[in-house]
């Protein structure tokens, strides 16, 4: 199998140092503007099954040329562009995942269902670890049981050893952190879709030591399109981020006096973005490359199963590997996104279409590769 990785930055690489792991795989194309400088622990596989090639995904040539030449592209770039990529996957007959993050955009890719049964492929939007892993987990656990009351998803990617004021470091992006704490989240409340405040109903969420007590709060994008399929069906529904205690209230005052918003102010007769700025000066103090992460995650749901009360949930606290290099988020989110390829390119997703993870993707098959790049999910009571 061909593969094509589109987006060179933490994530992207993550994805493609996966796909390097697999016997089937004959040959990965890690596509970027620019991909000279490759992530240490993918150095070894360049010029062999490894093909760095520079790449803008706006020349839809080059895109097409690219994508003549695999079964599946993963994409691990900005959400903005994946509609375009996916259409144009769809109209190759190629598979097509992404990590998503913007529920507006899946719903823009659901229009492609038809070119995409036509030509017998998948696109598979928001397969990362939330949108992704989370959802996966939440329908297993819908699945089980006859009825659901809740579906309550948690998960945040934390350093290991927090430094004040946030307790908190880069371990994605610091625009998408920022966008997440300023868009609305969609919940369902009384089986009807709703909009909370980002930062709101701040709850204390306990994991074994070392991690401790976390808060818990809302943010967008993490139910990705569950809550529209389950209006009606599931009382309640909510996604919330996880974070060291403190941060919300702090980051939730940097909201409100105005360092987000993107509506240009005039300083000094000269407009100025004011989240621009708070990205120029956090981004540098928050970016802690030689600082180890993990990522924390609880799903659980409850319900009804055989007339009695029942919990169904998993647990999983993952950490950096020092080994390779790899960060607890890049692990979590690029190898989710690299499972997922490989189950639509193998054919062991057979339905032809787009569909969410939670959709399509088989729970127990992806849950056991996740145990296989130790990736521990476990269950637990709640």
């Amino acid at each position: 199998m061909r593969m094509l990785v589109l987006g060179a930055g933490l994530q992207g690489s993550a994805c493609a140092y996966d796909l390097l792991q697999q016997p089937d795989v004959e040959r990965v194309i890690l596509a970027d503007l620019r991909v000279d400088e490759p992530r240490p622990f993918l150095a070894p596989y360049v010029g062999g099954r490894l093909e760095l090639r520079a790449l803008d995904v706006r020349d839809e040539g080059a895109v097409r040329a690219a994508l003549g030449e695999v079964v599946a592209v993963m994409s691990a770039i900005p959400y903005y562009f994946n509609f375009p990529l996916a259409k144009l996957a769809a109209e190759a007959g190629v598979h097509f995942s992404d990590l998503g993050g913007n529920t507006e955009i899946v719903n823009q890719q659901r229009t492609l269902d038809g070119i995409a049964r036509e030509k017998g492929v998948s696109i598979i939007p928001d397969c990362g670890l939330a949108p992704g892993m989370v959802n996966i987990l939440a329908q297993h656990g819908i699945d089980q049981l006859d009825s659901v009351d809740s579906v309550k998803i948690y998960v945040g990617g934390l350093p290991q050893h927090p430094e004040p004021p946030l307790n908190y470091q880069v371990v994605y992006s610091l625009e998408g952190v920022l966008d997440y704490y300023t868009t609305l989240s969609w919940v369902l409340r009384d089986g009807r879709p709703q909009r909370v405040t980002a930062l709101s109903e701040v709850e204390t969420i306990a994991f074994d030591a070392p991690v401790g007590e976390l808060e818990a709060f809302h943010t967008a994008g993490g139910l990705s399109t569950m809550a529209f399929r389950y209006e009606g069906k599931v009382p309640t529904m909510e996604y919330k981020t996880l974070r060291y205690k403190g941060h919300a209230k702090i980051m939730e005052a940097i909201r409100e006096l105005g360092f987000l918003e993107l509506e240009p102010v005039d300083v000094k007769g000269t407009k100025v973005v004011p989240r621009d700025v708070a990205v120029a000066v956090m981004g540098p103090r928050l970016t802690k490359e030689q600082s180890p992460d993990l990522v924390a995650l609880r799903v659980l749901v409850k319900g009804r199963k055989n007339g009695a009360g029942a919990t169904i949930g998993w647990e999983l606290v993952d950490r950096y590997d020092e080994e390779k290099g790899i960060s607890a988020m890049m692990r979590t989110t690029g190898y989710s996104l690299a499972i997922t390829g490989l189950l639509q390119a193998r054919g062991e997703i057979a339905t032809p279409g787009v569909h969410t993870p939670d959709e399509v993707v088989p729970a127990r098959p992806y849950i056991d590769a996740l145990a296989g790049r130790g990736i521990d999910i476990r269950p637990c009571a709640g």
